[in-house]
């Protein structure tokens, strides 16, 4: 028997209220938006715009404030002390922007501020990584690349899947895709480039009509500028750990989508219901139960890492959580409901919908 959170059938209007939701979204990206205007943009960390990281280890207890205050009169600029591990192993992780140092006179200046200020416990270096500027944008280029294939390959799966266009759909992959590399090898910016690009996978989703893949496409972009946004608000530094967690939310919040289109797909199928608002209402509601499950459960091993996995995975942990939220919140009310937005004129769409859908819902 299928375990349920909800034990009866909701009849929740969220494809009635569609637009407050979307109001509420445009204004918690715009206030994303004015953050990192006011900022210059994302705050990267070391992994993207270069510098130093040194991790340091003690044969007796030390905290953190110590090695911050040992290490203030040392000249590194941005410097970020991290606790590394558990606090009984005293380990830190040192981080600063770019520097004009070896590696061999930063070990030095390093160990001697720290046994100069903290003698009841001997330091060692356990490694120093330097990452220079261009490896640092070449990193930054390649990151903003992998988030932008993600989504475009989910919208060629999305189109086949739902839609039965695998050509078409891996048609506009192949174009789009092929535009990107070729004007990044002509030095032109990624980020632009990328920018550009996702605004033509948009358009043309909706010029061809790929309405399953758009409504998919357009929560994934919603829900990694949520993140984005967040992050940029609280001041919390993007490297490759979060891009990695951008990347996982991209994957779950599809999961979550999938679901929903499945039974939108088979409603449609079997004329159940005499519109298509009312099949996605219905639909949402049916999976209702399913959704606050899985996210309940992945929310708490997330809140678990959040307070009890350390320093090192915090921002991680974090980023994901706001990100899961926010996965929740598009596939509810903007991925399912944004169907009918993007489908036929008002005046034809029950009718060209009913012939469609039923076409593209048959059962494969």
């Amino acid at each position: 028997m299928a375990l349920t959170f909800i034990k009866r059938q909701t009849h929740i209007d969220f494809v009635g209220n569609r637009r407050k939701f979307y109001i509420l979204s445009i204004v918690v990206i715009l206030i994303g938006i004015v953050s990192l205007v006011v900022k210059g943009g994302p705050r990267y960390g070391i992994d993207f715009a270069g510098g130093t990281v040194i991790q340091v280890k003690f044969d007796a207890p030390v905290t953190d404030e110590q090695v911050k205050d040992a290490l203030a009169g040392v000249e590194l600029p941005g410097i970020v002390v991290q606790q590394f591990g558990s606090a009984a192993e005293s380990e830190f992780l040192i981080r600063a922007s770019n520097l004009q140092e070896t590696m061999e006179n930063l070990r030095a200046v390093i160990l001697h501020a720290l046994a100069e200020h903290i003698p009841d416990a001997r330091a060692d270096i356990q490694r120093v990584e330097m990452v220079g500027p261009k490896v640092g944008s070449d990193l930054r280029g390649m990151a903003i690349e992998a988030l932008y294939f993600a989504t475009l390959l989910i919208a060629i799966y999305i189109s086949g899947r739902f839609e039965h266009r695998w050509l078409m759909a891996a048609l506009m992959a192949v174009v789009l895709g092929g535009a990107l590399y070729f004007l990044g090898r002509l030095g032109v910016s990624k980020s632009w480039l990328v920018l550009v690009a996702t605004v033509l996978t948009c358009a043309l989703c909706w010029k061809l009509k790929l309405v399953y893949a758009l409504g998919a496409v357009v929560g994934l972009i919603h829900d990694i500028v949520v993140t984005i946004g967040f992050l940029s608000v609280f001041n919390i530094e993007i490297d490759l750990t979060i891009v990695a967690a951008l990347l996982t939310i991209i994957g779950y919040s599809l999961n979550d989508t999938i679901v929903v289109y499945d039974r939108i797909r088979e409603n449609q199928a079997a004329k159940r219901y005499p519109t298509f608002s009312e099949n996605i209402n219905a639909s949402i509601n049916q999976t209702l139960s399913r959704t606050i499950l899985t996210s309940l459960t992945t929310l708490l091993v997330l809140v678990v890492l959040l307070f009890l996995g350390g320093n090192i995975i915090h921002d991680f942990s974090l980023t994901m959580i706001v990100g899961v939220v926010a996965g929740i919140y598009s596939t509810v009310f903007i991925s399912s409901p944004i169907l009918l937005a993007f489908g036929e004129p008002k005046q034809t769409v029950r009718k060209k919908n009913k012939i469609e859908f039923d076409k593209q819902g048959a059962v494969v």
